[in-house]
């Protein structure tokens, strides 16, 4: 019988597509990097998933964002993300949370349920929130650092935060969770010095991007929570 999973059993066996199709993820930010994330693992054969994201698809997105087309902008990327995820494949389970992730709502994700976290947020503060939070329940979580003004995907790479160098917002996270007494969180970061040649913004906050960077981002992170998961029993 054909399924959409058929060349994926075939990778790695009929019980193992199982375990996976059971796995439940969480991905905090459904953007340039995220969106792949969500993407690849749903293709993947991960079934049970939730998304986190308050924001609506802007034009300015269409250039490096999955769901981003002239025709989802305005809508919100959960929803989009969610028809996209049944479009692929109809019996996955989609919880949505519209919110910006904070301390006053963080308990509404009942984070412990989750065999998986990804943090594809660019908040600092929500970063650091979410990082704590999976690790006093002790969840496995992959945080993406910086993936704006960047322009040669071949320089990712996943390590613990404290190989990371580089990347200014590694180099941030690293500093706030040694406050914090944290000493291990794998991460995916870039060893590229940061590229940008020109500003529109008037004050020169907004990131550069392109296409294939956040997308290889994620699909990198992607592959990681996946082998993680299939080795987690083995």
């Amino acid at each position: 019988m054909q399924t959409i999973f058929n060349r994926t059993c075939m990778l790695i066996g009929t019980e193992k597509m199982k375990e996976i199709n059971n796995q439940k993820i969480i991905i905090f930010g459904i953007g340039g990097v995220g969106g792949y994330v969500v993407e690849s693992l749903v293709r993947a054969g991960i079934e049970k998933i939730a998304i986190v994201d308050y924001d609506v698809v802007d034009i300015t997105n269409i250039n490096r964002q999955i769901i981003a087309l002239h025709s989802t902008v305005n809508r919100l990327k959960t929803e989009v993300m969610a028809d996209r995820i049944k479009d692929i494949n109809p019996d996955a389970e989609i919880k949505i949370f519209d919110y910006k992730l904070g301390e006053e709502n963080i308990d509404l994700f009942n984070l412990e349920k989750y065999d998986y976290i990804v943090d594809a947020i660019d908040d600092v503060k929500a970063k650091l929130l979410l990082i704590k939070r999976a690790k006093e329940l002790n969840v496995p979580i992959i945080s993406s650092m910086g993936t704006g003004n960047k322009l040669d995907p071949s320089k990712f790479k996943i390590a613990d935060i404290s190989k990371t160098h580089t990347c200014p917002l590694a180099r941030v996270i690293r500093r706030e969770l040694a406050k914090n007494n944290i000493k291990k969180l794998k991460v995916l970061f870039s060893s590229e010095q940061p590229y940008k040649v020109e500003s529109f913004d008037t004050y020169n906050k907004v990131p550069s991007s392109i296409s294939f960077v956040p997308a290889s981002a994620g699909l990198l992170i992607a592959s990681e929570v996946f082998l993680d998961l299939l080795l987690k029993n083995k």
